[in-house]
């Protein structure tokens, strides 16, 4: 799969599900899509667990009239949905197939490591009969990966892909060393809540925090004063460059060697996106970013996941 796109566009808040605090529907995203088409941002990152079919169902809705050779799908193997047959991921990805009118998955993931022993070697026959192009692991830690990657090459596969949270407030795949194995195995590195689900974004401060009861609420809320002296950093630079603060996170995650999975939902979130992956911070602007990221000693890890 040659031509990956700098920034992934993320599908997730499409699920409906609420953590966004809103409900979106094809005809609501339907300039998302097509604005995202025209700048050639054409690889969608879903997952059927995203609404439990919504996202993917919108996706490919959206999606049926482009020509397939312009898409690059991007969707996942939940193992605490799968149907407790000796079938399950096979299971699964027909129903992904079938939402997003396809015969063949660009990019598969296993979505977390809840299992490895058991879940890998599902995976097989899937790219063995060519109904996923790529391999990839979400929320595996180096360990993890190193043992899928040994699972696989008894089959003569490998992991081509691996998807972590990874933002300023969240370098553990960094430190843990998963970024250089990725660099020296050509596996593509794909960041996941760059934006924190929004708390970069500068739009939010200890002023106009998130609403009181939501999930990002609850979380983001209690550190905003710490997270402010980070986005104060990341105005500064990003006038520098004539972008925005979500638009530094995204350059940085760029600079960094990775693919960030950028949520979109509105048409001025794709073309911000855009424009944030052409821009290239300085060394220095990155080392400020880091050493004050690091200097407030947040952990931004969610119950879904661990320190990698």
């Amino acid at each position: 799969m040659n031509n990956t796109p700098k920034i992934a566009m993320g599908a997730w808040a499409w699920g409906n599900d609420g953590t966004f605090g809103d409900h979106y529907t094809s005809d609501s995203l339907k300039a998302v899509y097509e604005t995202a088409m025209k700048k050639g941002l054409n690889l969608w990152d879903t997952a059927v667990v995203y609404g439990m079919g919504t996202s993917e169902k919108i996706l490919g809705e959206l999606s049926k009239e482009t020509a397939r050779d312009n898409l690059i799908f991007s969707t996942k193997f939940t193992p605490q949905i799968e149907d407790k047959t000796p079938d399950a991921m096979q299971n699964m990805l027909n129903g992904s197939k079938e939402r997003l009118h396809t015969d063949t998955i660009d990019i598969y993931w296993i979505h977390n490591p809840m299992d490895v022993e058991k879940y890998t070697p599902m995976i097989i026959p899937l790219a063995q009969s060519g109904q996923i192009r790529q391999i990839g692991v979400s929320n595996h830690n180096l360990a993890e990966i190193l043992r899928v990657n040994e699972i696989l090459g008894k089959s003569g596969l490998k992991i081509s892909a691996v998807q972590n949270h990874y933002s300023l407030l969240n370098r553990s795949s960094e430190e843990s060393g998963i970024l250089d194995y990725c660099k020296k195995n050509n596996i593509v590195f794909y960041s996941y809540m760059v934006l924190e689900q929004g708390a970069l974004s500068g739009h939010y401060n200890t002023e106009t925090p998130f609403p009181e009861n939501s999930d990002r609420g609850k979380v983001y809320n209690p550190m905003m004063s710490d997270i402010e002296k980070l986005t104060q950093v990341m105005e500064a630079i990003g006038k520098n460059h004539n972008i925005n603060t979500a638009q530094v996170a995204i350059s940085w995650a760029i600079a960094k060697g990775t693919v960030p999975i950028v949520g979109v939902t509105k048409v001025h979130h794709v073309e911000e996106a855009s424009q944030a992956s052409e821009i290239v911070l300085t060394a220095e602007e990155i080392h400020e970013l880091e050493i004050t990221a690091d200097s407030l000693k947040l952990s931004t890890i969610r119950y879904w996941e661990k320190k990698m």
